[in-house]
Protein backbone atom coordinates (compact mmCIF):
# COMPACT_ATOMS: atom_id res chain seq x y z
CA UNK A 1 0.00 0.00 0.00
CA UNK A 2 1.40 3.53 -0.97
CA UNK A 3 0.98 6.29 1.51
CA UNK A 4 -0.20 4.19 4.08
CA UNK A 5 -0.10 5.39 8.39
CA UNK A 6 2.95 2.80 8.56
CA UNK A 7 4.66 3.03 5.18
CA UNK A 8 8.13 1.48 5.34
CA UNK A 9 7.84 1.45 9.22
CA UNK A 10 10.04 -2.42 10.30
CA UNK A 11 7.79 -3.95 12.93
CA UNK A 12 8.09 -7.07 14.95
CA UNK A 13 5.21 -8.85 16.31
CA UNK A 14 5.56 -11.94 18.84
CA UNK A 15 2.58 -14.21 18.69
CA UNK A 16 1.37 -12.57 14.91
CA UNK A 17 0.00 -15.75 13.73
CA UNK A 18 -3.37 -16.36 15.33
CA UNK A 19 -6.19 -14.11 17.29
CA UNK A 20 -5.15 -9.96 17.97
CA UNK A 21 -1.73 -10.50 16.33
CA UNK A 22 -2.93 -11.82 13.34
CA UNK A 23 -5.15 -9.42 12.50
CA UNK A 24 -2.24 -6.26 13.48
CA UNK A 25 -0.05 -8.07 11.05
CA UNK A 26 -2.60 -8.09 8.29
CA UNK A 27 -3.85 -4.22 9.29
CA UNK A 28 0.07 -3.01 10.09
CA UNK A 29 0.92 -4.84 5.87
CA UNK A 30 -2.15 -2.80 4.66
CA UNK A 31 -1.03 0.50 6.58
CA UNK A 32 2.54 -0.27 4.36
CA UNK A 33 4.63 -1.46 7.51
CA UNK A 34 6.96 -4.56 6.93
CA UNK A 35 6.57 -7.35 10.00
CA UNK A 36 8.69 -9.67 11.55
CA UNK A 37 6.84 -12.35 13.16
CA UNK A 38 8.13 -14.68 15.73
CA UNK A 39 6.04 -17.77 15.95
CA UNK A 40 6.09 -21.10 17.59
CA UNK A 41 6.87 -23.65 15.52
CA UNK A 42 3.22 -24.95 14.02
CA UNK A 43 0.34 -25.10 11.79
CA UNK A 44 -0.45 -21.72 12.60
CA UNK A 45 3.68 -20.75 11.68
CA UNK A 46 3.12 -22.50 8.56
CA UNK A 47 -0.16 -21.17 6.88
CA UNK A 48 1.60 -17.63 7.94
CA UNK A 49 4.70 -18.39 5.59
CA UNK A 50 1.93 -20.00 2.86
CA UNK A 51 -0.53 -16.84 2.50
CA UNK A 52 1.84 -14.93 0.21
CA UNK A 53 2.03 -12.15 2.09
CA UNK A 54 5.60 -10.67 2.69
CA UNK A 55 6.44 -11.34 6.22
CA UNK A 56 9.26 -12.64 7.67
CA UNK A 57 8.67 -15.65 9.81
CA UNK A 58 11.18 -16.59 12.83
CA UNK A 59 10.56 -20.15 13.94
CA UNK A 60 10.64 -19.44 18.03
CA UNK A 61 9.89 -19.52 22.01
CA UNK A 62 8.72 -15.97 23.38
CA UNK A 63 10.26 -17.52 26.51
CA UNK A 64 13.82 -17.66 24.90
CA UNK A 65 16.13 -14.22 25.07
CA UNK A 66 17.90 -15.65 21.89
CA UNK A 67 14.95 -16.28 19.71
CA UNK A 68 13.70 -13.12 20.88
CA UNK A 69 17.33 -11.21 19.56
CA UNK A 70 16.86 -13.60 16.60
CA UNK A 71 13.59 -11.81 15.43
CA UNK A 72 14.81 -8.50 16.06
CA UNK A 73 18.31 -8.84 14.20
CA UNK A 74 15.95 -10.34 11.54
CA UNK A 75 14.19 -7.31 11.33
CA UNK A 76 17.60 -5.34 11.53
CA UNK A 77 19.49 -7.42 8.95
CA UNK A 78 16.18 -7.42 6.26
CA UNK A 79 14.75 -3.70 6.87
CA UNK A 80 17.91 -1.85 8.13
CA UNK A 81 16.21 -1.08 11.73
CA UNK A 82 13.24 -1.66 13.96
CA UNK A 83 10.22 1.29 13.94
CA UNK A 84 8.04 -1.02 16.62
CA UNK A 85 8.11 -4.14 18.57
CA UNK A 86 4.60 -5.42 19.85
CA UNK A 87 4.94 -8.28 22.82
CA UNK A 88 1.37 -9.67 22.06
CA UNK A 89 2.16 -12.86 22.47
CA UNK A 90 -0.66 -14.10 25.43
CA UNK A 91 -2.16 -17.15 27.17
CA UNK A 92 -4.95 -17.25 29.05
CA UNK A 93 -5.94 -19.51 32.22
CA UNK A 94 -9.87 -19.99 31.53
CA UNK A 95 -11.53 -18.77 34.46
CA UNK A 96 -9.57 -20.81 37.09
CA UNK A 97 -10.40 -19.75 40.10
CA UNK A 98 -8.04 -20.12 42.90
CA UNK A 99 -10.17 -22.98 44.52
CA UNK A 100 -10.39 -25.28 41.62
CA UNK A 101 -6.86 -26.23 41.70
CA UNK A 102 -6.84 -29.54 42.51
CA UNK A 103 -3.44 -29.64 44.11
CA UNK A 104 -0.21 -27.54 44.08
CA UNK A 105 1.57 -29.00 41.25
CA UNK A 106 -1.06 -27.66 39.02
CA UNK A 107 -1.40 -24.37 40.85
CA UNK A 108 2.72 -23.82 40.46
CA UNK A 109 2.72 -25.24 36.30
CA UNK A 110 -0.29 -22.80 35.56
CA UNK A 111 1.83 -19.96 37.15
CA UNK A 112 4.73 -20.93 35.34
CA UNK A 113 3.38 -21.59 32.11
CA UNK A 114 1.41 -17.94 32.38
CA UNK A 115 3.72 -15.38 33.52
CA UNK A 116 6.24 -17.30 31.34
CA UNK A 117 4.51 -16.30 27.97
CA UNK A 118 2.72 -13.11 29.67
CA UNK A 119 5.24 -11.70 31.63
CA UNK A 120 8.87 -12.90 31.09
CA UNK A 121 7.80 -13.25 27.13
CA UNK A 122 6.40 -9.50 26.81
CA UNK A 123 10.14 -8.09 29.09
CA UNK A 124 11.96 -10.34 26.56
CA UNK A 125 10.49 -8.81 24.08
CA UNK A 126 11.35 -5.07 25.21
CA UNK A 127 15.04 -6.05 26.56
CA UNK A 128 15.78 -7.26 22.73
CA UNK A 129 14.08 -4.37 20.77
CA UNK A 130 15.58 -1.86 23.40
CA UNK A 131 18.85 -0.76 21.56
CA UNK A 132 17.35 -0.78 17.86
CA UNK A 133 14.12 0.65 19.03
CA UNK A 134 16.52 3.48 20.48
CA UNK A 135 18.51 4.32 17.88
CA UNK A 136 15.07 4.63 15.70
CA UNK A 137 13.21 6.50 18.08
CA UNK A 138 10.58 3.93 17.56
CA UNK A 139 7.58 2.31 19.69
CA UNK A 140 7.31 -0.15 22.18
CA UNK A 141 4.11 -1.74 22.47
CA UNK A 142 2.13 -4.22 24.61
CA UNK A 143 -1.00 -6.01 24.14
CA UNK A 144 -2.62 -5.93 27.47
CA UNK A 145 -6.00 -6.54 28.76
CA UNK A 146 -9.23 -5.47 30.45
CA UNK A 147 -7.31 -7.91 33.43
CA UNK A 148 -4.55 -5.53 33.47
CA UNK A 149 -7.03 -3.38 35.34
CA UNK A 150 -9.86 -5.16 36.78
CA UNK A 151 -10.81 -7.96 38.28
CA UNK A 152 -13.40 -10.61 36.78
CA UNK A 153 -11.73 -11.82 33.18
CA UNK A 154 -10.07 -14.41 34.19
CA UNK A 155 -8.60 -16.75 37.17
CA UNK A 156 -5.95 -14.89 40.12
CA UNK A 157 -3.19 -16.47 37.83
CA UNK A 158 -4.22 -14.82 34.27
CA UNK A 159 -5.19 -11.63 35.93
CA UNK A 160 -1.88 -11.36 38.08
CA UNK A 161 -0.36 -11.69 34.77
CA UNK A 162 -1.72 -8.76 33.31
CA UNK A 163 -1.34 -6.50 35.72
CA UNK A 164 2.06 -7.27 35.70
CA UNK A 165 2.04 -6.20 31.95
CA UNK A 166 0.81 -2.54 32.74
CA UNK A 167 3.75 -2.22 34.86
CA UNK A 168 6.29 -3.38 32.89
CA UNK A 169 4.23 -0.24 30.39
CA UNK A 170 4.54 2.42 33.10
CA UNK A 171 8.09 1.51 33.97
CA UNK A 172 9.81 0.98 30.52
CA UNK A 173 8.25 4.42 29.54
CA UNK A 174 10.18 5.48 32.81
CA UNK A 175 13.29 4.12 31.83
CA UNK A 176 13.33 4.01 27.93
CA UNK A 177 12.18 7.53 27.84
CA UNK A 178 13.01 9.95 25.47
CA UNK A 179 14.05 8.06 22.99
CA UNK A 180 11.07 5.09 22.94
CA UNK A 181 7.63 5.29 23.34
CA UNK A 182 5.92 2.36 25.61
CA UNK A 183 2.28 2.24 25.13
CA UNK A 184 -0.45 -1.00 25.82
CA UNK A 185 -3.44 -1.65 24.58
CA UNK A 186 -6.24 -3.23 26.83
CA UNK A 187 -8.70 -5.47 24.83
CA UNK A 188 -11.50 -6.98 26.30
CA UNK A 189 -13.31 -10.45 25.74
CA UNK A 190 -12.61 -10.64 22.05
CA UNK A 191 -13.62 -13.70 20.27
CA UNK A 192 -10.43 -15.46 19.21
CA UNK A 193 -8.29 -18.94 19.56
CA UNK A 194 -6.99 -17.65 22.73
CA UNK A 195 -5.59 -20.87 24.09
CA UNK A 196 -4.91 -22.42 27.86
CA UNK A 197 -2.18 -24.22 30.11
CA UNK A 198 -0.89 -27.71 29.24
CA UNK A 199 -0.70 -28.04 33.19
CA UNK A 200 -4.88 -27.53 33.08
CA UNK A 201 -5.22 -29.51 30.04
CA UNK A 202 -5.86 -26.43 27.84
CA UNK A 203 -3.48 -26.46 25.48
CA UNK A 204 -6.23 -26.99 22.59
CA UNK A 205 -8.96 -25.42 24.28
CA UNK A 206 -9.75 -21.99 22.35
CA UNK A 207 -11.60 -19.24 23.77
CA UNK A 208 -13.69 -18.22 20.91
CA UNK A 209 -14.98 -21.98 21.19
CA UNK A 210 -16.32 -22.14 24.70
CA UNK A 211 -19.86 -22.91 24.60
CA UNK A 212 -21.82 -19.57 25.75
CA UNK A 213 -18.74 -17.38 25.92
CA UNK A 214 -19.91 -14.91 23.51
CA UNK A 215 -23.75 -14.20 25.23
CA UNK A 216 -22.01 -14.48 28.85
CA UNK A 217 -19.43 -12.13 28.14
CA UNK A 218 -21.97 -9.87 25.77
CA UNK A 219 -24.13 -9.51 29.43
CA UNK A 220 -21.09 -8.14 31.56
CA UNK A 221 -20.42 -5.27 28.47
CA UNK A 222 -22.23 -1.96 28.39
CA UNK A 223 -21.49 -1.67 24.60
CA UNK A 224 -23.71 -5.17 24.58
CA UNK A 225 -21.09 -7.28 22.10
CA UNK A 226 -17.88 -8.92 22.09
CA UNK A 227 -15.24 -7.54 20.03
CA UNK A 228 -13.40 -9.26 16.74
CA UNK A 229 -9.60 -9.84 16.47
CA UNK A 230 -10.07 -6.59 14.36
CA UNK A 231 -11.94 -3.79 16.33
CA UNK A 232 -8.58 -3.21 18.16
CA UNK A 233 -6.15 -2.77 15.14
CA UNK A 234 -6.47 1.03 14.83
CA UNK A 235 -5.12 1.67 18.21
CA UNK A 236 -1.65 -0.46 17.65
CA UNK A 237 -1.63 1.28 14.43
CA UNK A 238 -2.04 4.84 16.17
CA UNK A 239 0.77 4.32 19.00
CA UNK A 240 3.10 2.57 16.53
CA UNK A 241 2.74 5.81 14.66
CA UNK A 242 5.26 8.74 15.37
CA UNK A 243 3.09 11.46 13.68
CA UNK A 244 -0.21 10.58 15.42
CA UNK A 245 1.33 9.08 18.94
CA UNK A 246 4.33 11.34 19.31
CA UNK A 247 3.62 12.96 22.89
CA UNK A 248 2.06 9.55 23.72
CA UNK A 249 3.71 7.36 26.31
CA UNK A 250 3.22 5.51 29.64
CA UNK A 251 -0.49 5.08 28.26
CA UNK A 252 -2.97 1.84 28.37
CA UNK A 253 -5.69 2.58 26.23
CA UNK A 254 -8.68 0.22 27.11
CA UNK A 255 -10.77 -1.15 23.93
CA UNK A 256 -13.23 -3.20 26.15
CA UNK A 257 -16.68 -1.90 25.50
CA UNK A 258 -16.57 0.33 28.23
CA UNK A 259 -15.79 -1.94 31.27
CA UNK A 260 -15.06 0.86 33.46
CA UNK A 261 -19.03 1.34 34.20
CA UNK A 262 -20.55 -1.97 34.18
CA UNK A 263 -22.39 -2.88 36.96
CA UNK A 264 -22.44 -5.32 39.73
CA UNK A 265 -20.34 -8.25 40.58
CA UNK A 266 -19.91 -11.89 41.42
CA UNK A 267 -22.95 -12.66 42.90
CA UNK A 268 -23.39 -15.29 45.91
CA UNK A 269 -26.56 -16.18 48.12
CA UNK A 270 -26.81 -14.78 51.15
CA UNK A 271 -25.84 -16.09 54.45
CA UNK A 272 -28.05 -16.97 57.50
CA UNK A 273 -25.63 -13.98 58.76
CA UNK A 274 -26.26 -11.58 56.04
CA UNK A 275 -29.78 -12.26 55.82
CA UNK A 276 -30.64 -11.68 60.01
CA UNK A 277 -31.96 -14.85 59.90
Amino acid sequence: MSGGRLQDYAVLITGGATGIGLAVVRRFMAEGARLVVLQRPGPEADALKDSGQAIVIVEGDVRSAADQRRAVAAAVERFGKLDAAIANAGMWDFNQRLDRYTDDDALEQTYDEIFDINVRGSLLTASAARAALTESRGSLIFTASSSSSYAGGGGPVYVASKHAVHGLIRQLAFELAPEVRVNGIAPGATATALRGPEALGLESAQLDKLDGFQEAAARQIPLGFVSAAEDHTDLFVLLASRTEARFITSALIPSDGGLEVRGGGRRREPTASQDGS
